[in-house]
């Protein structure tokens, strides 16, 4: 099972050490296991906005910062095509309205990934059937 990173997991894994025990458990099993663990490039917008907005303090500037998160970390950088992009305004049901969480799960859907998440509007979509994910 390849895990696609929200970014709260990836903030998790990479920053709060208190937040990222399942994150990690699930993150070691994929290791493990030669799984994929890909990342959205989404991620990187969202980290900037965190950063810019002071919501997130990284010791180095956030393009730095994530460049070498996933290169350190051998994360694969999920594909963002054109469709995937439309995808995510036609999901199905009613998803998340937050842009980047619709981005996730419409890569998520296109590659047939699981999400690794904390996101509660994540998961309960995730309950509905429209995708897969771990609560982390």
């Amino acid at each position: 099972m390849a895990l696609l990173l929200d970014t709260s997991a990836l903030i998790f894994l990479a920053v709060d050490e208190t937040e990222a025990s399942k994150a990690k458990v699930e993150v070691q099993r994929a290791y493990e296991a030669n799984e994929p663990i890909y990342i959205s490039p989404i991620s990187a917008w969202e980290i900037g906005l965190l950063v810019s907005r002071g919501r997130l303090n990284l010791t180095l500037p956030p393009e730095r910062w994530f460049a070498q998160l996933v290169r350190l970390s051998r994360l694969l950088l999920a594909d963002m095509p054109p469709a995937v992009l439309i995808a995510s305004s036609f999901l199905p049901d009613t998803p998340s309205r937050d842009p980047a969480d619709r981005i996730i799960v419409a890569t998520a859907r296109e590659y047939d990934l699981t999400i690794l998440t904390s996101d509660r509007a994540m998961l309960a979509y995730s309950d509905k059937g429209h995708v897969r994910a771990l609560a982390c």
